[in-house]
């Protein structure tokens, strides 16, 4: 099991999504974003090797604008050799990375332009992920949209369009279960047509679900992984206290943690810790987990 956080560090003072407003675009003003994005990224790497974290969500905001018609910038080229060299060095720590676009990335919209703007917004993320020489482990999670007041219709749409993508998106793409509208066995159902996998999270599943346990919830969502894919992915959170039913905590509830851990003992899967204090409950969760499961 490899364990970590999402995105952003809040020890090492820098931000690896540092971006600016579409209207002020221009080639300057993206180059210098994205330099400053991937030295940051550099030094969370680095500090996630030197705490044993192994598994990094990549922010969305690396290199602003990269799937808008805006950007005419090839910034693959111009930033191909730095991109070899973080790609190099996740190979050489034996690190997992993932990547998650924000939530108007939907492949099962109805509108047409939408779509468009999905898939281009996907390809970047894997064209980034193939300019640091990373595997087809190294995943772009999705959820599957919207229900548009069909949800029958909406999944036949996610499916019909997810059929049609190239195969650089398809070989890296995951689809997530939501709190809202597409429980686990919706996205499994969905697996079994197209056979992408299903990364399973698990505070998502507790707000939906169909009266499975999450044991045998992560056992379903692991079937549908492959070799090829590597690990099973599982997104972990819990209910924030006071907050909307929804709501991700502030800090892991170490507790919970622990009965989660033991209860998927068995079961291998790399983890990662949506709680909003980023490392530090990460670095509280790798040593329960060490303990628990002697890694």
């Amino acid at each position: 099991m490899k364990i970590c956080y999402p995105c952003i560090n809040t020890e090492i003072g820098c931000t690896p999504n540092s971006t600016f407003r579409i209207v002020n675009f221009s080639r300057e003003k993206l180059v210098e974003k994205v330099e400053n994005n991937l030295c940051c990224l550099e030094n969370i790497l680095r500090y996630n090797r030197k705490n044993k974290l192994l598994f990094f969500r990549i922010s969305s905001d690396l290199v602003p604008f990269a799937g808008h018609t805006i950007c005419n910038f090839n910034w693959k080229r111009h930033f191909r050799k730095k991109l070899a060299i973080i790609g190099g060095y996740i190979k050489e720590s034996g690190m997992r990375i993932s990547m998650h676009p924000d939530q108007f990335t939907l492949i099962n919209s109805p509108r047409k332009d939408v779509v468009t703007r999905s898939i281009s917004d996907l390809k970047w993320h894997c064209e980034l992920l193939e300019a640091m020489g990373l595997d087809k482990k190294a995943k772009v999670q999705i959820h599957v949209g919207g229900v548009y007041g069909n949800k029958e219709g909406s999944v036949e749409r996610f499916i019909e369009n997810y059929q049609k993508l190239p195969l650089l998106i398809r070989e890296r793409l995951v689809v997530e279960n939501d709190e809202r509208l597409y429980s686990l066995q919706d996205c499994i159902k969905i697996s079994a047509i197209v056979g992408v996998p299903v990364l399973f999270d698990v505070f998502h599943h507790l707000c939906l679900n169909n009266g499975e346990s999450t044991e045998k919830a992560l056992k379903m969502a692991c079937k549908t992984w492959e070799a090829k894919d590597g690990l099973p992915m599982v997104d972990y959170s819990s209910q924030e206290f006071f907050g909307r039913k929804g709501k991700h905590a502030t800090t892991v509830n170490i507790e919970d943690f622990k009965n989660f851990i033991a209860k998927t003992k068995m079961i291998d899967f790399d983890l990662m810790l949506e709680i909003k204090d980023k490392e530090k409950s990460a670095k509280k969760a790798l040593k329960i987990v060490r303990r628990i499961r002697e890694i």
